[in-house]
């Protein structure tokens, strides 16, 4: 079967390359444009086509009419999209005689969207998976045609998280588009009902609100890596606020920790060998510190440079 697989993020990079690999013939990546007078953003689709030789296409706009005779000229019987970036008007998908198939990272009708693997960690879910869906013009609406189901790790972020699905996500394509090429494909449609949303993250999603609970913010932390991040304000007796990301923390459990009892959201605990901070219920211990216009530290790196007390709380600026 003719492809053309349309991509841009390291989410696609398994399943353009086990097409690669298949007995198919894959035509051409089609991928975002670079953006003019800025340093490009990295592009790993990219880098695999340039090294494997694939035609690359990277319209600024892929549903311009302007941009549709490049793609009838690969003649097209199927487009896989992954990662793309773009939603593809009916004009698009009317040019393959199969349209098109999208991998999607979650179990829809569950988180669709352009971050689902950040919102399911974000809503502490213990299970996601992939989902291969045949594309209509209603974002994540199509019926899908394949599923595989993983179960998330109690401490796993966003990265690795991506990372794994994108592997598992793979041969699932390749069994949807073997299905398709022999007529054998069996659609289901979504439960209008059960949709839930995933919206593009903003900077503000990782402000942390300390009145959440120890396994909500720990949960945020580990969902918003490498992108937005989570960040919070130390405010001390006779200084400014200083600007503090957290990129990792624990949660502590099955001990009596000092302080707690009255303790607002917030507020520091203990200072020491641990960083202890209370918060709507249960305590967090922070694990690594960066202060804004720095390096990552660890806590003890951090304690040893800054006077932090007992009493002294993080919360919004």
């Amino acid at each position: 079967m003719r492809i053309v697989m349309m991509g841009t993020g390291g989410y696609a990079v398994p399943t353009f390359e086990a097409l690669l690999e298949s007995s198919h013939d894959v035509t051409a990546l089609v991928t975002k444009a670079l953006p003019s007078g800025k340093r490009p953003p990295p592009n790993p689709m990219r880098t695999v086509a340039e090294a494997r030789g694939v035609p690359i296409l990277d319209p600024v706009d892929v549903n311009d009419p302007a941009a549709h005779p490049s793609l009838v000229a690969l003649q097209p019987e199927l487009f896989v999209v992954c990662d793309y970036g773009r939603i593809l008007s009916p004009q698009v998908l009317a040019l393959a005689p199969h349209g098109g198939i999208n991998l999607h990272a979650s179990l829809l009708p569950k988180y669709r969207g352009a971050a689902p693997i950040n919102w399911a960690l974000y809503h502490g879910e213990t299970v996601t998976g992939n989902t291969v869906l045949h594309m209509t013009p209603r974002v994540d609406g199509g019926p899908c045609v394949a599923q595989n189901r993983v179960d998330i790790g109690p401490e796993e972020n966003a990265v690795e998280l991506e990372q794994r699905l994108a592997r598992l996500g793979a041969p699932l394509v390749l069994q949807v588009v073997e299905a398709i090429a022999a007529g054998h494909l069996e659609p289901i449609e979504q439960d209008r009902a059960s949709v839930t949303r995933a919206p593009r993250l903003k900077k503000s999603d990782g402000d942390i609100d300390w009145t959440r609970t120890a396994e909500q913010i720990f949960n945020q932390i580990r969902a918003l890596k490498p992108w937005p991040g989570t960040f919070t304000h130390w405010h001390r007796e006779g200084a400014e606020p200083l600007r503090l990301s957290v990129p990792a923390a624990q949660v502590v459990s099955g001990e009596a920790i000092s302080g707690t009892a009255g303790a607002a959201p917030g507020q520091i605990l203990e200072v020491g060998e641990r960083l202890l901070v209370a918060t709507g219920d249960g305590v967090l211990a922070l694990v690594e510190l960066q202060p804004a216009g720095k390096r990552v530290l660890s806590t003890a790196e951090f304690l040893n440079g800054y006077r932090v007390q007992a009493g002294d709380r993080f919360g919004p600026a």
